[in-house]
């Protein structure tokens, strides 16, 4: 019995990785361990916590967030946000690059998805940087990097996830986004040092703006940053002032920020009907497949526990018989090597949920362990041979760059999550301080 649960992971793997659909895919091997070895006894005990889950009313924030960033990449705000910031950073070296990076930081805070932001800076910025002279590397793997982002940045859909699933009050929404934003600006503050000294040792790869194209007059220059950079700080303050301030709960910030994001699009006048059902239609679509994912892991997860899959886990963690630190980082290589090959989404249903017990039992604090996995999730997106960041990209860049571009560029950018990911490690209170203050 003792092997089950871990056959059970390995053939979740190989149908993944034939391309059976991820959702059937938790669900057929929940069926293929648990009508031979449990009968159907699991399958009440299944529709109650789908039911548990579904009447979670946390997640009705998870339509309004897609809503609201899908709504918010209509407005048009993406291509004068990119325009202002290349000229404010025009004389700094890798200008183009760092102003991609501090855009793809707001459209974090602003929208949080993912695909969404890769897709529009590729649209709006690789063409303009390798027009310049930007190597296609660097190029593609600041915009696959500075999209992915949102996954960190609240408010952020998997931070959202992570907390109705980890069930625990120290590891609320509200105290889960706060232990974010720092690590995430931090991370956003990385890409950019490395930006610039990788622009500093190679100015033919990354040149600046010419001062032709960036000389405005500064009252001209004043208005155009009010109007590119207010709607997003407005937005964010809608969301995170309103869970900061106690106003809002994070579910109804989400239905502050959908209005928000409405607003700005008819303010730009992008909203008609045609956008809002597209909008709409995506905002299903999404949520659709997140909720059909998490019917088949609440199925996979119902049989793993039925055969002390949580128990087995949890025994053999402690019997390694190692400090809680060697155990972390253990935890946190094999999440890392699991980011190859799963998408976020799967990670966060089926491997979060056994994993939050572990670090409890170990006594590590459930709030910095989710925001490292967090972070640690932030890397599926760039990690060959299913990083979803670089097929975003890919899709929607011209002809000329291959795919050994993209691999090739996101290099350094994992790298430097991972360094990240060691220096929260390191210094917990990097995650920890302002919930605490708060």
């Amino acid at each position: 019995m003792e092997i089950l649960p871990f056959l059970m992971f390995f053939g979740l793997v190989v149908f993944v990785l034939t391309g059976f659909p991820v959702a059937f895919s938790i669900g057929a091997m929940a069926l293929l361990f648990g009508v031979p070895t449990l009968g159907l006894n699991w399958l009440p005990m299944w529709v109650l916590n789908v039911w548990n889950i579904m009447s979670n009313f946390l997640l009705v924030a998870v339509p309004l967030f897609v809503f609201m960033g899908v709504m918010l990449e209509r407005s048009g705000l993406a291509e004068d946000l990119l325009e202002t910031m290349g000229i404010l950073l025009g004389r700094v070296p890798g200008s183009m690059a760092i102003a991609v990076t501090a855009m793809g930081a707001i459209l974090a805070a602003s929208t949080g998805i993912i695909g969404a932001t890769v897709v529009t800076m590729t649209v709006l910025a690789l063409p303009t940087m390798l027009r310049r002279g930007y190597s296609p590397q660097l190029a593609t793997g600041t915009i696959c990097a500075a999209g992915t982002l949102g996954q960190i940045i609240p408010p952020s859909i998997v931070l959202l996830l992570l907390a109705s699933i980890a069930n625990d009050p120290s590891v609320s929404v509200g105290k889960l986004f706060f232990a974010a934003f720092f690590p995430g600006w931090m991370l956003a503050g990385l890409y950019m040092v490395y930006i610039f000294f990788f622009a500093l040792r190679n100015p033919e790869k990354a040149p600046a703006i010419p001062l032709s194209e960036r000389q405005i007059p500064p009252l001209k220059l004043g208005l155009r940053v009010l109007r590119s950079l207010f709607p997003p700080f407005f937005l964010i303050l809608a969301v995170l002032g309103s869970i900061f301030f106690g106003i809002a709960s994070p579910t109804e910030a989400a239905g502050v920020g959908a209005f928000a994001a409405t607003l700005l699009a008819a303010l730009n006048r992008r909203l008609n009907w045609t956008v809002l059902r597209d909008v709409m239609l995506a905002t299903v679509r999404f949520t659709s497949m997140v909720f059909i994912i998490l019917v088949g892991a609440q199925a996979f997860r119902t049989v793993f526990w039925n055969l002390r899959g949580e128990t087995v886990l949890r025994e053999f963690f402690l019997g390694l018989q190692l400090e809680p630190w060697a155990i972390l980082a253990v935890i946190m290589v094999v999440l890392f090597v699991l980011g190859f090959f799963l998408d976020f989404i799967e990670i966060t249903f089926i491997h979060f949920p056994i994993l939050i017990p572990i670090v409890k039992a170990l006594g590590i604090d459930p709030l910095w362990f989710t925001v490292l996995v967090a972070i640690n999730l932030q890397t599926s997106f760039l990690t060959p041979p299913f990083g979803f960041a670089l097929f975003y990209l890919k899709g929607a860049a011209p002809p000329e760059v291959e795919l050994r571009h993209v691999y090739r560029g996101i290099i350094p950018f994992v790298i430097i999550q991972l360094l990240g990911l060691a220096i929260v490690i390191l210094f917990p209170q990097i995650a920890l301080w302002l919930p605490k203050f708060l």
